[in-house]
């Protein structure tokens, strides 16, 4: 399946796919080593075929069909390519961001609060890599990051990565959890009840830390991170489209 490009300033480039249709861009912001060929992205891309919506889709730096090497990705990087798609993107945006995505698309929002039409959040994990990253992380990993500047981690499901410290000590530029965050659209946010790497409280903390003029909470009693059930994925795009003013959903 095709996709077209964004190319950036370094010669780098986004990897996207769109879907034409009327009324803000739905803007799908993936998770950490996540791809847009996700369930959840998917999910949407179909929504929007079948509803008439204009749709995007993309994989950040270092992720997907997109370009970038693993051990340069930052979360400093991964908000300026966010920025850029909404940049490049006509009229407003709402953007849904997934997990380390749902980071992402805060700080794009709050980088370009002229754009927002609204927000969709599923499990976002805002600070994650202070809040729950780097405190879960065994040890003798955490004293190979300092010491050597990284270190591999295991991962059955994906194959091994690389975690660095310069990720780490550039993510403290953009932490959010500790002020206000000021946003002009309204927020909706879909958590699980059994999310083990992003827990309940976590979009508790967010939630608390929103001021805006209408921030919704779901928590999902049996939802796990993914939120990917067929029932999950319905009322993620309920959530788009109630956003999205649609009928009386």
């Amino acid at each position: 399946m095709s996709h077209d490009n964004l190319h950036r300033p370094d010669g780098e480039r986004i990897a996207f796919r769109h879907v034409d249709g009327t009324g803000p861009t739905v803007l799908w912001v993936g998770g950490f080593r996540s791809d847009m060929e996700g369930t959840k992205a998917v999910a949407l891309d179909q929504a929007a075929r079948e509803r008439g919506w204009a749709c995007v889709r993309y994989d950040h730096f270092a992720h997907g069909a997109s370009s970038g090497d693993w051990k340069a990705a930052t979360v400093g990087r991964w908000r300026e390519d966010a920025i850029a798609m909404i940049d490049s993107i006509e009229g407003p945006v709402l953007p849904v961001g997934s997990s380390m995505g749902g980071w992402v698309a805060l700080l794009a929002a709050l980088a370009r609060p002229e754009k927002l039409a609204g927000l969709v959040l599923t499990a976002p994990a805002p600070d994650f890599t202070e809040r729950l990253m780097w405190p879960s992380l065994p040890d003798h990993i955490r004293q190979a990051i300092l010491r050597d500047g990284e270190a591999e981690m295991p991962d059955e499901g994906l194959g091994p990565y690389v975690l660095t410290r310069a990720m780490f000590e550039e993510a403290r530029n953009w932490l959010l959890l500790d002020g206000p965050i000021r946003l002009n659209a309204p927020v909706h946010i879909l958590q699980g009840k059994q999310d083990e790497p992003v827990p309940w409280r976590h979009a508790l903390t967010l939630a608390e830390r929103i001021e805006g003029p209408d921030v919704r909470l779901d928590l999902i009693h049996d939802g796990d991170h993914r939120l990917s059930t067929p029932a999950d994925l319905e009322r993620l795009i309920a959530a788009v489209a109630q956003l999205r003013g649609d009928g009386s959903e």
